[in-house]
């Protein structure tokens, strides 16, 4: 077995099977009038299973004839018969340019990868800020036994008890059940409980400040509710697709601005007590083929992607989140060159430990683990839900397989020993054994039934009693505020001619727009600007329906309200006589039958919407992934025939969009009378509230794009297209573009945007004077030598435990499909030499990019500040956004590396009156100022040449600039 492709990903002898939980289910509801459609192959409904079942969770085929298969083939059409024949041979065929030969070749998972090995897991209990914990939590696990070191590690199964994921307890050393929730717009499944604007609407604020409150809210609410850990912030996907199903999630497309938003989320929700999990590591980057049997194929898709890519790109912001100490660690569901991100020796144990010092534990992404042994050699700590490759099917690949494991000596008792203790430490480290914070009741809903009474595991059908599981816990507190705030300032203005900010009466309009003798005129349009069929309407938020607040998926939330665009414009102009509101809240007005809707109309604000998520749900045909960058549901149309029919085309246009990601708006950005365009991105609960106080002027528009707005999809590079057909049974994606992703990609080829990253007007204006640089260290290639760990590893008796202690309790009354650590029998324990993957006894050397939480402590010291001073020259005050942005040395004989032409280093948001000038100052690290040598295999900084600095508004409007 070649040690640099590692086989970890499947059994590949019959006495390997027998310690790895595979399939044991047959593959169900196959639909064949389907073509790859990824709601059509679950067995149930994988994220969601919600409360109750709805026909929206329905997998049976939609055609009658599918629903009966055999009844076709056992009668005596032939016709039946070769049609069925058929049908599957198109499919099989239709699934890459491989086809049939491609599956033949790939029945299996892959038996080699291309990641290399790195082993052993380094332990945790390194960290000066994590060395107390690892003490108390070593005291602790040294007291368990195998089965309670087992429970802790191993998650009990899908609706297996009241959160989305729960751990099993210690009892006798008094560990708790762990409870883990969704986020990251709130708490997922939870009534009572806000729903925060969208990560992506947090990034577009650029305000460091909202997005450390913005995570310290979620989390108070849900302490408050009995949750230990969230599983949020979300910085993977990063953005590589514009089209991505999931970029909603995250803060935007750039690895700087994503790793200050995880940072500063990061602190909020850990400030609180609360264990914050980043995910997904690494390069989800699209939904189709995320992962196995969810879109037909045996195998997720692959993401390959070289060195320096992963580091200076994808890798980039989980290394601020390591820094800022987050808790744990979520690996994905997507193959990262060839081998499964949850059994990838090399990115858990090599990236992520060893080179980022990370000291918190690793969880699966639900259902992404897919070994048992090898997930927990290459670095695997808690698998969750708990099951194994299906949904509650209570054939975990680890539970009782694990205990097992650990006694015929395929898992080494150490690994199992710093799996627990980094679980328990990032308990300790967090303060959640302070129990009047942390009651040990559990959390008071339940993400199963919105009824006060039900059972503690509906996914068991064995016979259970009934008990209180909903306390209806209000804990929103007064976070509709700030909720508000980060609606207002994630809005980002991106064209203003002069129309807003609107006044509340017609007195105060223009001359144009008023008219002494009658009210003014006001028409709105669109769908999106009304209720629909309210929030709540589709499981998941799982369809475009009403005013767009939130993408679908796990990272959605129960609505508790949702005030609506229309709402709250017409009551800002309700009780004014002189002007006069119509809506419209649909995308098809009848503007040929009334075409005075449009001629009467003096001003006219149009709402349409792009959504996305999860690539379990799919609506309409947005399969998770969105299949182009246009305006859904008639979008573009409405917009066009408004402007072209508002007071017969001289009438003032105002256009809102909410949307999950770039749209592309050239059918209708130039169009005359289009005065005002309002990107309002994903704004919660408090949509309307937050979009009026733009619109009339409360609060002064200071939103900048987190990602580059494209004339069409093309400008963005191929490496930005959705992979929508799989290239073989294993689809291959080759991040061939490297670091050339969204304005990194424009700016290398001169492409022009419609509105470049960062761009956001206001309705005041802001002049940028006096670049200084100022060195605060020399330059010097490398950084300075990996310091010495501050603290040893615990240690604990390795010795394998008593086997008795591993069987059932006697008398214990077991769950059916509960996943428990407990065996039926030792019998047939069977302690044969293991065959560990090649390298595996083979100590790694440390990396020198290593050291610390974060790396090496020197990649984070400062070396040069650039500061400039920022005046508001405008008539009111407001809020501007100086950004700066990094330029490489050029022309360097001696450093054969091709740089972006710029890449973002430093952003700050600060608030300025009327003619007032402020300073900012902008701090640039070693890592800001390094790149990934992958011969050195370290961070290193240009020693020759000049770095620039330039300092402005926007990726393309720089005023100011500096060398150094």
């Amino acid at each position: 077995m070649d040690s640099g492709k590692e086989q970890l990903l499947s059994p590949s002898s019959i006495n390997e099977r027998e310690y790895f939980r595979r399939s044991f289910d047959a593959r169900e509801s196959f639909d064949l009038d389907s073509d790859i459609d990824a709601t059509e192959f679950l067995q149930s409904d994988p994220l969601t299973s919600s409360k109750p079942s709805t026909a929206a969770f329905s997998n049976r085929p939609r055609n009658r004839w599918l629903r009966n298969p055999c009844r076709c083939l056992t009668g005596r059409s032939t016709k039946c018969i070769i049609g069925f024949l058929v049908v599957f041979a198109l499919v099989w065929l239709g699934l890459g340019t491989g086809g049939f030969f491609a599956f033949k070749k790939y029945k299996q998972t892959p038996p080699d990868g291309l990641s290399p090995p790195w082993y052993p897991t380094p332990k945790g209990g390194t960290s000066r800020n994590w060395a107390e914990s690892y003490r108390r939590a070593s005291e602790m696990v040294a007291k368990m036994t195998l089965p309670e070191k087992v429970n802790v590690t191993t998650g009990t199964g899908w609706k297996m008890g009241p959160a989305v994921g729960n751990t099993g307890p210690a009892t006798n050393v008094g560990f708790p059940s762990l409870a883990l929730q969704d986020g990251p717009l709130g708490i997922r499944f939870a009534d009572n409980a806000t729903a925060f604007p969208a990560g992506v609407t947090v990034g577009a604020t650029w305000n460091k400040e909202l997005m450390y409150q913005w995570g310290n809210a979620h989390a108070i609410e849900a302490r408050k509710k009995g949750i230990n850990a969230i599983l949020g912030p979300c910085i993977g996907p990063l953005g590589r697709m514009p089209a991505g199903g999931r970029n909603w999630e995250g803060f935007g497309a750039d690895p700087y601005l994503q790793g200050v938003a995880a940072a500063e989320s990061i602190k909020g929700i850990q400030a609180e007590g609360v264990m914050a999990t980043i995910k997904h590591l690494v390069a989800n980057e699209q939904e189709h083929f995320r992962q196995p049997w969810e879109w037909a194929l045996p195998n997720a898709l692959s993401a390959n992607i070289d060195d320096r890519t992963m580091h200076e790109l994808y890798l980039w912001p989980f290394g601020d989140a390591v820094k800022a100490g987050v808790a744990s660690v979520m690996c994905s569901y997507n193959m990262i060159n060839n081998s499964y991100a949850c059994g990838n020796s090399k990115l858990l144990n090599g990236l992520l430990r060893d080179e980022m010092g990370f000291q918190g534990f690793v969880m699966s992404d639900w259902l992404a683990q897919r070994s048992g042994v090898a997930s927990s050699l290459a670095g695997l700590d808690m698998t969750m839900p708990g099951d194994g490759e299906f949904w509650e099917d209570g054939k975990s690949f680890w539970g009782s397989e694990l205990t097992r494991s650990i006694l015929n000596g395929s898992v080494p008792l150490d690994r199992l020993n710093d799996m627990a203790t980094r679980i328990v430490a990032a308990w300790y480290q967090l303060g959640q054994d302070d129990e009047t914070r942390f009651d040990r009741e559990g959390p008071s809903f339940s993400s199963w039934t919105d009824e006060p009474e039900g059972v503690y595991a509906p996914g068991s059908p064995s016979e259970q009693d009934t008990v209180p599981v909903n306390r209806y816990v209000n804990v929103m507190g007064d976070h509709a505020s700030l909720a508000r705030q980060i609606a207002a300032e994630g809005t980002v203005l991106l064209r203003n001619e002069g129309l807003l900010p609107l006044a509340r009466d017609a007195g105060n309009l223009s001359d144009k727009m008023a008219r002494r003798d009658s009210p003014l005129r006001i028409a709105i349009f669109g769908e999106d600007a009304g209720p629909g069929e309210g929030p709540n309407h589709c499981p998941d938020r799982g369809c475009n329906q009403g005013t767009l607040a939130s993408g679908w998926g796990s990272g959605s939330v129960e609505f508790p309200y949702l005030v609506t665009p229309v709402e709250a414009l017409t009551k800002s102009w309700e009780g004014d006589g002189t002007v006069k509101v119509s809506t419209y809240l649909t995308n098809q007005p009848p503007f040929a039958k009334e075409p005075e809707i449009l001629r009467d109309a003096q001003l006219c604000i149009v709402f349409a919407n792009a959504d996305s998520g999860e690539g379990y749900k799919a609506w309409e045909g947005v399969k998770g992934d969105r299949p182009d960058l246009s305006l859904q549901k008639g979008g573009d149309e409405l917009i066009v025939k408004v402007a072209q029919g508002c007071n017969g085309g001289s009438g003032d246009v105002l256009v809102v969009i909410h949307t999950v990601g770039p749209v592309v708006m050239e059918r209708w950005i130039d169009l005359p009378n289009v005065k005002a365009v309002l990107l309002a991105n994903l704004p919660g609960q408090e949509s309307g509230n937050a979009l009026a106080d733009v619109i009339f002027g409360d609060v002064n528009p200071s939103g900048k794009l987190p990602w580059t707005i494209g004339k069409t999809l093309d400008d963005y590079g191929e490496g930005a297209k959705i992979m929508y057909l799989p290239n073989g049974v294993v689809p291959q994606q080759d991040f061939k573009e490297g670091l050339y992703v969204d304005y990194r990609h424009f700016d290398k080829h001169g492409t022009e945007p419609c509105f470049e990253f960062g761009f956001g007007l206001s309705y005041t204006t802001f002049e940028f004077s006096d670049c200084t640089v100022k060195q605060l260290k020399e330059k010097t290639a490398l950084p300075s030598p990996r310091p010495r760990d501050f603290a040893v590893p615990p240690e604990y008796d390795s010795s394998i435990p008593d086997e008795d202690e591993v069987l059932f309790p006697e008398g214990f009354r077991k769950l059916e499909k509960f996943v428990y650590p407990y065996l039926d029998t030792i019998d047939d324990i069977v302690s044969d030499p293991y065959p560990y993957p090649d390298g595996y006894d083979i100590k790694q050397p440390a990396s020198g990019a290593g050291g610390e939480e974060g790396g090496n402590p020197d990649l984070w010291e400062t070396y040069v500040t650039v500061s400039a001073n920022i005046t508001n020259t405008g008539g009111s005050a407001g809020k501007v956004v100086p950004q700066l942005y990094l330029s490489y040395p050029e022309g360097i004989s001696t450093v054969d590396v091709e740089f972006p032409v710029k890449v973002l280093r430093g952003f700050d948001k600060i608030s300025l009156e009327k003619d007032e000038t402020r300073t900012v100052t902008f701090n640039l690290t070693r890592r800001d100022l390094s790149y990934w040598d992958v011969n050195m295999q370290n961070w290193v900084m240009v020693v020759d040449g000049e770095y620039k600095f330039s300092v402005g508004r926007s990726s393309r409007d720089l005023p100011l600039s500096g060398t150094w």
